[in-house]
């Protein structure tokens, strides 16, 4: 079974085509600057890089471009389109409605479509990929794979606000928590390295990127989660604020004179780690620039790792013990640097780090005899999609 996965943007395309046999990737690739002037880039084991300027007025011709791709003679993988048995898209948030990945048909639409102001951002482009793929692939069965669904094991006490019940009646204003393919996936993959049932194991799971969440992961199920009602809440990120006072708001807006507009915009793209250094949202910068005597970019980094320590304390207290932390994604996978600054003082909790064996990935890279145990794992969400749509299809056939 042959399954291509989407991830659309809102001026971008991401995927990738999965032979199921053997979990392997046959191609992927990137379309990006759509409604530009187009660009794509794909790579394929064995075959020539292709990489171009390719005129993509919208999704559905990125869409050709990539079915184009993708059965060309020398850089293809594929005889023809009707190779692929299925398509899972990531969609970024469900609500309520979905707790699970599912086929996409004409209620599962108009669901994703009632989420939209929830997720005004990502669900929009998100349905323009479906529809792209309806038009060019015809009946080949479509999944949603939720962001949001993994979180919605998070009992009411974890996810409710306290502001009036109704809120959440009429409004359905909650935390509803995001990156969860990828909470999902490292969580059962920890399992595996650690050789134990999920089921058995209090994990917290660390995706830092761009973007940054921190899950409390009790028996396979998510309990609690950083982010909340948007991505917004929680640690400091790139370029988002994370969890503020509330009254800041309404003192920028009366005291200063900003708009909503103009503070919302502020807080997603111009605070977080950026907003307090000055110099950038990228912790390679950060690192540099601080080593250089940068006082506030070293701020920066001190307040991005006290903040991801401060929920990993909480979390273990919320679960009531931690057996591992895991740390993923592209800060997670690659900053050596910051995992020890994470991991510095959770000796209480159990949790000491090997710093020899820090630089590794996919592996444990907590001291000998440490009581709880720190890992490195790549993420890998497009695996969880492929998994899940295929898994779909086939109870389908059967």
């Amino acid at each position: 079974m042959k399954i291509l996965v989407i991830n659309a943007g809102s001026s971008s395309l991401k995927y990738q085509l999965f032979d199921m046999e053997h979990e392997t990737v046959l191609a992927k690739g990137l379309c990006e600057r759509i409604g530009l002037d187009g660009h794509v880039r794909q790579t394929a084991p064995g075959r020539p890089d292709y990489d171009a300027e390719r005129p993509m007025p919208d999704h559905e011709s990125a869409i050709r471009v990539l079915t184009e791709l993708l059965t060309a003679p020398e850089i293809g993988v594929l005889g023809g389109m009707n190779e692929i048995s299925a398509v899972g898209h990531r969609v970024v948030h469900g609500g309520e409605a979905f707790n699970g990945s599912v086929l996409i048909d004409e209620k599962v639409l108009a669901a994703v479509e009632e989420c939209v102001p929830l997720a005004p951002l990502h669900n929009p482009p998100n349905l323009v990929g479906i529809a792209a793929c309806r038009a060019i692939l015809g009946d080949v069965p479509q999944a949603a794979v939720f962001d949001t669904a993994f979180h919605q094991t998070m009992p009411d006490k974890a996810f409710i606000y306290a502001l009036p019940y109704e809120y959440y009646e009429t409004m359905k204003i909650r935390r509803y928590g995001f990156h969860g393919t990828s909470h999902l996936y490292v969580s059962r993959r920890a399992a595996e390295l650690l050789d134990r049932p999920l089921e058995e194991l209090k994990l917290i799971t660390c995706h830092m990127g761009n973007g940054t969440s921190v899950t409390a992961v009790d028996g396979g199920r998510s309990v609690d989660t950083s982010m909340g009602f948007t991505p917004l809440e929680g640690v400091p990120m790139g370029t988002r604020c994370g969890s503020i006072d509330p009254a800041i708001i309404e003192y920028l807006a009366t005291q200063h004179g900003m708009e909503i507009a103009e503070i919302n915009s502020a807080m997603n793209k111009k605070s977080g780690v950026l907003g307090i250094s000055g110099v950038s949202s990228d912790f390679r910068d950060l690192d540099a620039a601080a080593d250089g005597g940068n006082r506030r970019a070293q701020l920066a980094i001190d307040v991005f790792a006290y903040d991801v320590r401060k929920y990993i304390g909480a979390y273990a207290a919320a679960m009531g013990g931690c057996d591992a932390l895991i740390f993923t994604a592209g800060i997670g996978e690659n900053n050596a640097r910051m995992r020890a600054r994470i991991a510095a003082g959770l000796d209480f909790m159990g949790l000491r780090l090997d710093p020899a064996r820090n630089g590794a990935r996919e592996t444990v890279i907590s001291a000998d005899g440490s009581p709880g145990q720190i890992l490195v794992i790549p993420t890998n969400e497009e695996l969880v999609i492929a998994r899940d749509c295929a898994a779909l299809v086939g109870s389908c056939l059967r």
